[in-house]
């Protein structure tokens, strides 16, 4: 790629994962700076979003910077006909750089090939969603205070799930122990049982989740997402497969945190809310501090 673009959590290393979290920890004890002066960000979101799309504007605001976008495909000239690679063209001209959400997969790495301006992955189909990751990554080490050697236990859409995706590759550096817990329709594709194998990440498969994460440090929510089935009727047998409630958490470790990207529709439980180790709408608000470390990375501030 001829910028700084992020379009997978692999195109960091280990070194440069650890100084976006540094820079996230500096950046939530003053989120108020003004380093963007003067600098126009762009975000195209394709696809629906509240929590991705509302903490880069926020970010940006909050460093200082403007924003231009959209935040619905149909009020683009995309629904005229417009040709992603135009899209990005014209963009790109008017911005400093560009946070996108599209349901293709492979759509950011190209939409980066194509621009002279960095382009920021917001999820990509089914495929990878890296800032997700990154917040995800700081709230593991903010709660546990480490990212090593952690059990951290997959529930629910593992099939169609970026953020899962983009989670194992990152923890690759940092020696997990995985468990999969999905049903049959959604269970983790074999590519990334390949990857874990190839990093010697070991990992064990289940489709019950009653009792099978009470060895977990991290148990890591995800909803099944009508939006990537063909088949209704499929999303039907397994939109709720598992449900996670107070009661069943009476056995986990004290110190486990419960991790969901959002939103969640019924595979937690409204009771879970009051329960100290649910951490998911902290975890959303640590994407703010991260997304400013993201926005602050790549325009080398």
């Amino acid at each position: 790629m001829k910028n700084k673009s992020l379009v997978s959590i692999s195109d960091y290393s280990k070194e440069e994962i650890l100084s976006i979290l540094e820079s996230a920890a500096g950046f939530e004890a003053q989120p108020n700076r003004k380093i963007l002066d003067g600098k126009v960000i762009a975000t195209l979101f394709f696809e629906p979003s509240t929590r991705t799309r509302l903490s880069f504007e926020t970010a940006v605001i909050r460093l200082g910077g403007s924003v231009i976008g959209f935040s619905d495909a149909a009020t683009s000239s995309s629904s005229k006909g417009e040709t992603l690679n135009d899209t990005i063209r014209m963009v790109s001209s008017y911005a400093d750089a560009i946070v996108m959400r599209h349901p293709l997969e492979g759509a950011a790495r190209y939409a980066a090939e194509v621009s002279p301006v960095p382009i920021i992955n917001a999820g990509d189909g089914a495929n990878q969603h890296p800032s997700q990751t990154l917040l995800d990554l700081y709230s593991i080490l903010k709660t546990q205070g480490t990212l090593e050697h952690l059990n951290i236990c997959l529930v629910g859409d593992l099939k169609y799930g970026r953020t899962v995706h983009s989670l194992i590759m990152a923890m690759s550096h940092f020696h997990p122990t995985f468990k999969f817990i999905a049903p049959d329709e959604l269970k983790m594709p074999d590519e990334y049982k390949i990857f874990c194998r190839k990093h010697d990440i070991p990992f064990t498969e289940a489709t019950e989740l009653h009792d099978n994460f009470n060895d977990a440090d991290i148990l890591y929510m995800t909803r099944v997402q009508r939006e990537r089935f063909q088949d209704l009727m499929e999303y039907e047998r397994v939109k709720n497969v598992y449900t996670l409630k107070n009661e069943m958490l009476e056995s986990s470790k004290p110190h486990l945190k419960i991790l969901h990207p959002l939103p969640r529709v019924n595979e937690i439980a409204p009771d879970v809310d009051g329960n100290e180790k649910a951490y998911y709408f902290r975890q959303a608000q640590n994407g703010l501090y991260i997304r400013q470390a993201i926005i602050n990375n790549v325009l080398n501030n």
